[in-house]
């Protein structure tokens, strides 16, 4: 389980692009990472579109945002496609990192138990290290409170 102030798991995955990239490239840089369940269902796709509408505002913060989901990388580029996305999104089809930072987690719905993504953002330093987590997000609300977090972050520098 990750917490704040320890060092994020480092990790390597391939984009909608199929381009690896991996969470040391953006040493220097705040980083939120967000997890979520899956391409284009409600509440992703509400999520994606305002982290998009929002990439302005996390451009003038020195931060960039990276979705995950076990989406395959062509899904992520339907996905994008189809909602004008432009947050890059991470394919973690075997669940590694989904399981590095705790959020590969038994989830019921209608009565079924099985294992889904909670969805959950960290907001990671430029040194690295993890400064915020949100768990089990509501999308309504969530980008603001990112933001605002951000923001605060910045001021204390």
């Amino acid at each position: 389980m990750v917490e704040i102030g320890e060092k994020a798991p480092d990790f390597c995955l391939k984009n909608q692009d199929e381009q690896k990239l991996c969470l040391s490239d953006y040493h220097g840089k705040r980083v939120v990472l967000y997890f979520y369940p899956k391409d284009n269902t409600p509440g992703c796709t509400l999520e994606a579109v305002a982290f998009t509408y929002h990439e302005k505002e996390f451009n003038e913060l020195n931060t960039i945002v990276l979705g995950i989901s076990p989406d395959s990388c062509e899904s992520h580029r339907k996905f994008q496609k189809k909602h004008d996305l432009t947050v890059t999104l991470l394919s973690d089809p075997d669940h590694e990192v989904l399981e590095k930072y705790d959020v590969w987690k038994p989830k019921k719905l209608y009565g079924k138990e099985f294992l889904g993504v909670i969805r959950s953002t960290f907001i990671i330093s430029p040194e690295g290290d993890i400064e915020h987590i949100w768990s089990k997000v509501k999308v309504n609300g969530h980008i603001e409170a990112v933001l605002e977090k951000l923001k605060e972050l910045n001021n204390k520098v």
